[in-house]
């Protein structure tokens, strides 16, 4: 059986995609690539917004487009010296 993504690596895995794609997505292929139901998608989307690791930007057409914050870059950099040290100690 699969294990389910923990609320840390669903937030990690929301930043990475946006990240992966150049820092610039639009919402619904975000909540496609993210593999969440659209209302835990939103329920996550709009933690990211208050904590403030993702911004919404609207570009000259009215297109609303997500990208990270520099304190989303930072998330994705702890996150990742986190997992390291919990594989290189195999816990």
């Amino acid at each position: 059986m699969v294990k389910k993504r923990d609320r840390l690596e669903v937030i990690h895995d929301i930043l990475s995609i946006v990240m992966k794609h150049k820092n610039q997505i639009k919402p619904t292929p975000l909540l496609r690539y993210s593999n969440l139901s659209s209302q835990r998608f939103a329920d996550y989307y709009s933690e990211l917004l208050k904590k403030e690791l993702v911004r919404e930007v609207v570009d000259k057409k009215g297109k609303k487009f997500i990208m990270l914050t520099d304190k989303g870059f930072k998330f994705i950099e702890k996150y990742k010296l986190i997992i390291g040290f919990i594989d290189e100690f195999d816990l």
